[in-house]
């Protein structure tokens, strides 16, 4: 009977995770995007954005200057806080189509357009392997050691989470792999609400780890234990102040205490 009391009052001791010059208590799991955060993908939604542009351009010609700015195309490079980087692939179809019914045309033809548009992209510039970043793998490995709940909440579509997922041999490690290719995308809340259920861990005892102020607005709206920003780039821009903590690489995350 002594035995029962005192395993029914035995105390669950939860990780204490640091993140740079931070401290969180009592953690279960961490989120974290995919492109920028764990996948060097740059390049590749870059040629992906221009592909889109110029099959836009080449049926409508005259919008390639406003296409650029839409999807956030600076020189050789995206804007990090641009619809490109931060948006989904609804959100990116709509911004477009937007852009083709500035000319005139009605909605659905430009709905239409661009998402023919988008399927030549598709074609022209296909899925491709890109590189993790320094550490990702390890670190993912360790942080799943240490009995940490891990997922992956990505703006790319749920079957290129799961394959990125594969690809990158972190089956084993990751619980949950999500897109947003049903009807939400970052930053609403109910995204990350809805990982975390799945994931079987507390929102406010679950930290998100994302590159862009759609991962961190989210996390803040969400009431998550923290909202951690990625910039693996040695600029700044001015969104970054709105995480809790800024890290520049994953090994920056470690366990202390359990």
């Amino acid at each position: 009977m002594m035995t029962d009391n005192i395993g029914k009052n035995k105390e669950v001791y939860l990780p204490i995770i640091r993140c740079g010059n931070r401290e969180f208590r009592d953690i279960q799991g961490i989120v974290f995007d995919k492109d920028g955060t764990l996948e060097d993908s740059r390049a590749f939604w870059y040629d992906r954005a221009i592909a889109r542009i110029q099959a836009i351009e080449s049926q409508i010609p005259g919008l390639e200057s406003l296409l650029t700015k839409t999807f956030g195309i600076g020189a050789n490079s995206l804007n990090p806080a641009g619809l490109m980087a931060v948006g989904s692939r609804r959100d990116n179809h709509i911004a477009a189509a937007g852009c083709i019914a500035s000319t005139g045309r009605d909605w659905l033809t430009a709905m239409a357009i661009a998402k023919v548009a988008f399927q030549a992209a598709d074609e022209k510039v296909p899925p491709r392997f890109n590189p993790l970043y320094p550490q990702c793998l390890e670190v993912i490995r360790y942080l799943h050691a240490a009995g940490l709940q891990l997922a992956i909440l990505s703006s790319d579509t749920t079957a290129r989470v799961e394959q990125f997922v594969k690809e990158n041999h972190l089956l084993n490690y990751i619980k949950i792999a999500r897109g947003c290719d049903r009807g939400l995308s970052k930053p609403d809340p109910l995204l990350l609400q809805e990982t975390c259920q799945a994931l079987g861990t507390a929102v406010d005892k679950t930290l998100m780890v994302g590159d862009t102020r759609a991962d961190w607005e989210m996390a803040k709206q969400a009431k998550s234990a923290a909202a951690i920003a990625i910039s693996w780039q040695p600029e700044t821009h001015q969104d970054l102040q709105l995480a809790d903590v800024v890290i520049r690489e994953l090994t920056a995350i470690s366990v202390i205490s359990f």
